[in-house]
């Protein structure tokens, strides 16, 4: 059975608009913890908002650089 294909720019948008979500929300949190250093420190929540940071940064450049790459290739 032929299953409809779905158009490219909205193929696009529907990977694109996420990881676009991803680094502002990547960015919100590199703000939160420069603006709330001391207090996180003082809570001893430091640490974790550190790992966070470093599980998610490469997500979204992995995510980003793979989506380039599909750009670029004509994948997507």
């Amino acid at each position: 059975m032929n299953q409809p294909k779905i158009n490219p720019g909205l193929l696009r948008l529907f990977v694109v608009f996420p990881n676009l979500l991803a680094w502002c929300l990547m960015i919100g949190i590199i703000f939160f913890v420069i603006t709330n250093f001391e207090e996180l420190k003082a809570a001893e929540a430091l640490s974790f908002w550190i790992i966070l940071l470093a599980i998610f940064l490469p997500i979204t450049m992995y995510t980003s650089y793979s989506i380039l790459k599909r750009i670029k290739s004509g994948a997507l």
